[in-house]
């Protein structure tokens, strides 16, 4: 079995399921903007990829882990960025910035939190009807290569209630 290498867009991308990502970007965009007053530019794609693991509750030990790099360098890196810009929220108490897990639970009190209540757009963004086609499976065995493929080609249709919105996913595609 072949399994695929996640790519950057793919890590931690459970954290758009829970959390406003658009509203935590500009939140951190604009306290990057105060820190740095010349910063051109929002979040960079790295930062957004280390704050979404800190939204899925990754240790910065484990964000590193998952991105194949150093703990150190993982926690240095979001010392220089993120918790910089966390600093830079008027809002966040001083004594909040200590440590990793404050940020989390300091943007779940916030607010900051997708509600996942019945009531909420993530709630009502499930599918409401799903039909699944198996349209061709095919078996070739390479006995050159000593190796088998299975080829399956599936047709799934999903029907969604009409005012779904999915926010936060536009930006994890965009990262």
């Amino acid at each position: 079995m072949v399994t695929r290498k996640p790519t950057r867009k793919d890590l931690f991308a459970e954290a758009a399921q829970t959390w406003d990502l658009n509203r935590i970007y500009e939140l951190f965009t604009e306290a990057k903007r105060r820190i740095f007053p010349n910063a051109r530019q929002g979040l960079t794609d790295t930062e957004k990829l280390y704050l979404r693991g800190l939204l899925c509750n990754y240790s910065p030990s484990d964000i590193a882990r998952q991105l194949s790099k150093s703990a150190r360098g993982a926690e240095v890196y979001m010392c220089k960025t993120l918790y910089q810009y966390f600093k830079g929220i008027p809002e966040t108490p001083s004594d909040d910035v200590g440590n990793w897990r404050n940020v989390h639970q300091w943007l779940d009190k916030a607010g900051y939190k997708i509600d996942l209540s019945g009531d909420s757009t993530v709630g009502r963004s499930l599918p409401k009807d799903a039909k699944i086609h198996i349209t061709d499976i095919n078996f070739i065995n390479n006995k050159e290569n000593n190796n088998a493929t299975i080829s399956i080609d599936i047709n799934i249709k999903l029907s969604f209630p009409s005012e779904v919105t999915n926010q936060g996913e536009d930006e994890i595609a965009n990262d």
